[in-house]
């Protein structure tokens, strides 16, 4: 199964697709989709739904993963991540694929094995796990593999657990 994995943001939104087979989970392509501030939201908008298909077109994925939106005390950055994971799921959802969303919590337990783990844990993981030279870099992209891999491990039992589709 191929799986792309999504962390959205505004600026940056990162981006991590992986294949499991066997049990085994293997990096195929990790990055970042950046939209500079002095770009008009409209435009970073469209880039942004624009690069999610091209990634889908590329990969022929089986299934998408996306990160749920963590709300920020800060309701106008809460809003416009909130654009742009609206816009990268409806990228992916007219693909026709499955497509699942996962919190921060179910991916840090996934991966980690602890819902409250660290940023660096969580990296380390994902770089063990997928057996990795470096921790995939920016950021962004290991956590968009780290909703990848959380997609793997719940993909065969997800709905028994409660996590749930968007399509």
């Amino acid at each position: 199964m191929i799986i792309l994995g999504i962390d959205p943001g505004m600026a940056i939104v990162g981006y991590g697709i992986i294949e499991s087979k066997n049990n085994k989970l293997k990096a195929i392509d990790y990055g970042a989709i950046t939209t500079p501030s002095t770009m008009e939201t409209s435009q970073r908008l469209v880039t942004i739904y624009d690069a999610v298909q091209q990634l889908v077109n590329r990969y022929q994925p089986n299934e998408v993963a996306i990160e749920e939106l963590f709300f920020n005390k800060n309701v106008k950055t809460a809003l416009t991540v909130g654009h742009a994971r609206g816009v990268a799921v409806l990228a992916a959802a007219k693909t026709g694929l499955g497509l699942y969303e996962y919190t921060p919590l179910q991916v840090k337990q996934s991966v980690v094995g602890y819902g409250r783990a660290e940023k660096g844990q969580v990296q380390q993981m994902v770089k063990v796990l997928l057996n990795l030279k470096d921790i995939p870099k920016p950021d962004d992209a290991a956590d968009a593999l780290a909703v990848a891999i959380c997609h793997s491990h719940c993909a065969d039992m997800g709905r028994r657990l409660g996590y749930k589709t968007i399509y």
